[in-house]
């Protein structure tokens, strides 16, 4: 499988391919975890599951693709309301259920989640506290610098934490709000790669998932890679604080991998300048062989490239066989 490193034409004062060929890359293994890290994990979402979420929903904001949309809101971990997009069939009954999480820039709209993987589906799109026009919170920063270091000085704080909760609380909304669903997938770019990595293993709710150029991957590697965006704030808080790193093996997607036992469909970039593409497939590769794993290899992500929309589509594709056969 030895592919030669991607090269793009870019400004970039580092390479966003890092020098790794696809064997490198498959080759980069989850971090050992802490000798707590199921017992944190699985606290979190006892506590996440004894929210009430309240689901609410709002006007119809669009119909396409086969589903009417509408503005949703409920109850977080911490009593925080938060809102998001709720996605119903505009004909027959409900025979999948989705919960969608979203990049680092937030969503103001469903946008290109939509259409779903499957038909006849529903979905929720929540918007995680902080971030988008309705996960906005006082005192939570809604910019990804700022965001993905507010409360990073200990476990219990760290807002990563309860972005996670958000995505748990999420589909207990979607539960109730669609009793007849029994088994979930998750669909989750970049930010939502990493919360989705982060949420699977403690959630049987969910049958399966598919994680985009996640974040959040190997950051003991990760710390020492050069890119832009939220890894780089994170990068030089490390150069000032070097003990956070007692607070990141904690919320490592790649070692959360290790405990995934359901088929997720992974799709990392092998040249992406936001997210280092090590981490991306460290994520992937800390998957178990025997979990149903399934890898989409991109050529860029973070990225605009001339093959960007072929390759949408075709990640597109793969999703719809992916979900297709482990839900269908």
């Amino acid at each position: 499988m030895t592919r030669t490193p991607i090269a793009f034409t870019h400004d970039f004062p580092f390479d966003p391919a890092y020098g790794s060929t696809l064997d490198d890359l498959l080759g980069i293994s989850a971090p050992a975890a802490p000798t707590d890290f199921d017992e944190f994990w699985r606290d979190r979402y006892a506590r996440a599951l004894r929210v009430r979420p309240a689901p609410e929903v709002g006007r119809v904001v669009e119909e396409r693709d086969g589903v009417r949309i509408h503005e949703v809101t409920y109850t977080s971990f911490g009593e925080v309301r938060l809102g998001g997009w709720l996605a119903l069939p505009t004909a027959g009954p409900v025979e999948h259920g989705f919960v969608i999480g979203h990049g680092y820039g937030g969503r103001d709209e469903p946008g290109r989640d939509i259409p779903l993987p499957l038909p006849r589906s529903a979905a929720i799109l929540p918007c995680v506290r902080g971030m988008g026009t309705r996960g906005l919170l006082p005192g939570v920063p809604s910019t990804s610098d700022e965001h993905v270091l507010h409360g990073i000085a200990a476990r219990e704080s760290y807002v990563i934490g309860e972005c996670v909760a958000d995505l748990w609380c999420a589909a207990t909304a979607l539960l109730e709000l669609v009793p007849g669903l029994s088994r979930l997938g998750y669909l989750g770019e970049s930010f939502g790669g990493g919360l989705g990595a982060l949420a699977l293993p403690w959630d049987e709710r969910f049958a399966a998932g598919q994680l985009t150029v996640p974040t959040f991957g190997n950051h003991p590697l990760r710390l020492t890679l050069d890119c832009v965006g939220s890894g780089a704030a994170v990068r030089r808080y490390h150069q000032e604080h070097p003990e956070v790193v007692d607070v990141l093996w904690y919320f490592d997607a790649a070692t959360a991998a290790t405990r995934i036992r359901k088929p997720v469909l992974t799709a990392p970039a092998l040249f992406d300048p936001s997210v280092p593409p090590p981490g991306q497939f460290a994520v992937y590769n800390g998957l178990p062989e025997d979990s149903g794993r399934q890898l989409h290899v991109l050529e860029a992500g973070h990225f605009e490239w001339p093959g960007a929309e072929r390759s949408v589509a075709e990640l597109a594709l793969a999703k719809a066989e992916f979900f297709g056969r482990v839900l269908g």
